[in-house]
Parts: structure tokens; sequence; C-alpha cells
């Protein structure tokens, strides 16, 4: 490989990816529909704001009738959420709201949320009602519908290179066109324009809750009609939002973790 070659790549390897550094100051937003696959009939709704969590149980009580709770947790230094569980009361539905009918949520229990420390699409749900025995379970996101991902998009990324000498963190602009197929594949076609080069992550997308990722994507890069990169990678957290597109990606080659954040905007 010529100086030429080796400077365009280790640019190449800048450029792919937010990152190590962008991951330890964005966390993952956790906001999403929350289930056991093998207990269908129960979940919890979950809605973060930054370190702060909103969590609505629909569960059953020793009866086995329908039942709900409410829990507030906020985030600790080791990236769990822990908090009060509550239960509330209020008007009966198809009558006026009446302010006499409701009173302050009383504090029931606790609750504890705990991500899995390898994605971002399991966790670890405990909480305790009443003094009742502990109640863990192993949660997931629930998924709904599929998510078009598909469009034209423009953004930036940000990101650093582990392993290797001399890495340092950058951020870089580009257009991204979006693929997907019905048969549930999809490519991501980033362009740059200094230098003027292209780069594209495609594979099988796999979709937990209103998260996507692509296991063993399908990583190149080209400049001047040549192939100056073809690896693998690993494509987490990829998620349509309400004006475009965001996920990461991790890839290894030359010795060297390439990991990568990158955000769009629909054009």
């Amino acid at each position: 490989m010529n100086i030429a070659s080796y400077s365009l790549l280790r640019r190449l390897c800048l450029l792919a990816g937010a990152a190590l550094l962008a991951s330890d100051a964005r966390a993952t937003d956790f906001t999403d529909l929350w289930w056991t696959p093998s207990e269908q009939g129960w979940g919890v709704n979950i809605v973060q704001s930054d370190a702060f969590m909103f969590l609505t149980f629909f569960i059953y009580g020793a009866d086995n009738k329908p039942t709900w709770y409410t829990a507030q947790l906020t985030r600790d230094t080791s990236g769990n959420f822990s908090g009060g569980l509550y239960a509330s009361t209020g008007t009966y539905y198809a009558k006026p709201w009446s302010t006499a009918d409701s009173t302050p949520p009383a504090p029931v229990g606790s609750a504890q949320f705990r991500p899995s420390g390898s994605n971002a699409y399991q966790a670890t749900l405990a909480y305790v009602v009443d003094g009742a025995g502990s109640v863990v379970k192993e949660v997931e996101r629930q998924t709904l519908t599929p998510i078009p991902l598909g469009g034209t998009y423009v953004g930036g990324l940000a990101g650093a290179l582990s392993g290797c000498s001399n890495a340092q963190p950058y951020s870089y602009t580009y257009d991204l066109q979006v693929s997907q197929s019905a048969s549930g594949t999809a490519t991501l076609q980033f362009a740059f324009t200094s230098p003027v080069f292209a780069c594209s992550l495609s594979g099988a997308l796999i979709q937990t809750g209103s998260l996507y990722r692509i296991d063993g994507a399908e990583y190149k890069c080209f400049q001047n009609g040549a192939t100056v990169l073809s690896t693998s990678a690993s494509i987490f957290e990829l998620k349509a939002t309400a004006q475009g597109i965001e996920g990461r990606w991790v890839a290894s080659y030359s010795g060297c973790r390439d990991s990568a954040f990158f955000s769009a905007v629909l054009r």
C-alpha cells in the first residue's frame, strides 16, 4: 500500500464512526414498549427524559384481573435506573373527570430498570409491590410494525479510532441514501466531499421495538472507481427519527477498532 492510499484509508477509518467517545457522551434512549416475549399480555411502557424514566405497568393483581402502576426512576452512575413505584386513583373513565376522585400517587414499592451491558434492546426489570416478593423479569423492546428507513438524507458523523497510533476524534458531513427492501435488507450509502469518496453498509435488518440492527454488514469504501476498503461491520441502534435517521456501527480492520455514530435529516 502506497503512502497516498494509506493516508486515505486512515482518513476513512477516522470518518467511519461515532464512537467510543460519542457513546460515552450520548446515553441510549430506552423509550419504547417493553415485554417478555414468552409472557404475552403484560408489559411496561417506558418514556425516558434524559436521566429520568416514567414507567406505566399493565400487569395483573392477585385476583388475575388487570391492574396498573407507575414508576419514576432516575439513572445512577452505573447506568441503571431506580426509584419509587406508585398507585393512583381517578374518576371512572365513562364519567366527566372530577378532581375529587383523584388522590396523589401513593408509594407502594420500588422498581429498577437495568439495561443490558451488551445491547440497547434487552434489560432486567425488577420491582416490589406492597412488600411482596421481588419480581424480576428479563425484558426486551416489543416490535409492533416494520418502520420505514428509506430516504435521502443529509447529516454528520463523529467518532474515534482505537487500537491504532495517532487516533483522534473527528466530525464530518455527508449525503446519505438509504434503501430498504421488502425482503428485510437495507443499504446505507454515504457520500463525502472532502476528500471525495463514498462508503456503503448493507445487510439484513433485525428489528427489536423501535430499533434496527445489522449483524455482519458488508462495509465498503470507494474513490475514483476503486475499492479502497472492504470489510464487515455491525450496525446498532439504527432508528428512524421524526426528522430523519440515526445509528452507529463498529468495525475492525488493519489492527484497528472503528466505532461510529451518525445522524441525518431528510432532504
